[in-house]
């Protein structure tokens, strides 16, 4: 599908439309604000019904859709309910790309959205892959899609064979950059070494697309994090060794002189510390747990 490109005109109407739709919006939520059990209810779930009732507005229907999808994700990312979070993100994603085959931003958002972790997000890594596969089928030298792919199996489902696999075909495609290749070779050859992971992220903090510079700026956070746990464990071993026990706080180690002050992770949360396990572990509340597992510090 190719997008046709709007009359100067039509660019004026449309986006006076929208600002008065949005201020009469504004007012009707702020006088009569809509259940979020009723509104979760109104949406379409076939992307196939949904294009034949659009007819030929498909692409403006996908806009909407997209934007649908963005408020559905924050509103949930925010909501602290228990059951049912994220329930219609999957849904919202098939019909926004089934109406706009070439959506870019909402493969490449969508996935991210899908593959987080909770509380961040679903945790649904192959919903994400099978998202980024219909990206491809629609778009099959889209390379970022193939690349996506192999992020998606290297962060979040720790299959680095599959990982490989799929930046090596990324690095084969039309326009595909340089560095996809060289990332392939670390991959299959070092497993979820944390150095060729920090090599990914570092890469993907040049993307256009702001919310995957953030997802690597957070995943860099979350390997600072890992290298912390594996220090402040070494320094409960290091406790053990000299005194015979193991410390019951952090204030033992503080009095010991091994660590200067209670630790904190790159978010500046207190790192964890199980006096019964003598374990070290993100704390409570961090907002970079979940922790990618099965990264090897070299």
């Amino acid at each position: 599908m190719i997008r046709r490109m709007p009359t100067a005109l039509g660019i004026v109407a449309v986006f006076g439309g929208l600002a008065i739709a949005a201020s009469v919006l504004h007012a009707r939520d702020q006088r009569y604000p809509p259940p979020p059990v009723t509104e979760r209810m109104l949406y379409v779930t076939a992307g196939s019904v949904v294009g034949r009732v659009m007819l030929s507005f498909d692409a403006l229907a996908a806009d909407v859709y997209w934007i649908r999808t963005i408020q559905h994700y924050g509103r949930d990312r925010k909501s602290h309910r228990q059951t049912g979070r994220f329930e219609l993100l999957q849904p919202l994603l098939d019909l926004t790309t089934s109406l706009d085959p070439m959506f870019t931003t909402a493969y490449r958002f969508g996935a991210i959205f899908l593959a987080m972790a909770p509380p961040d997000g679903p945790g649904l890594p192959e919903a994400s892959i099978a998202l980024l596969e219909k990206g491809l089928r629609a778009s099959p030298d889209q390379w970022q899609y193939a690349h996506d792919i192999g992020f998606v199996h290297y962060w979040h489902t720790g299959d680095f064979s599959k990982a490989a696999d799929w930046f090596e075909r990324a690095s084969r495609m039309p326009r595909a950059p340089g560095w996809i290749g060289p990332l392939a070779a670390t991959t299959r050859a070092q497993g979820g070494n944390r150095k060729g992971a920090r090599q990914m992220l570092q890469e993907l903090l040049e993307s256009p697309e702001a919310y995957i510079r953030q997802a690597a700026e957070r995943g860099l956070l979350q390997l600072q994090a890992l290298d912390a746990i594996d220090l402040l464990q070494a320094a409960v071993d290091e406790y053990f060794k000299q005194t015979g026990q193991f410390p019951t706080a952090w204030f033992d180690l503080v009095r010991a002189r091994m660590i200067q002050a209670i630790p904190l992770d790159p978010a500046r949360v207190p790192f964890a510390y199980d006096a019964t396990t003598h374990t070290v572990s993100l704390g409570r509340g961090s907002p970079l747990g979940p922790l990618p597992q099965g990264f090897q510090r070299q």
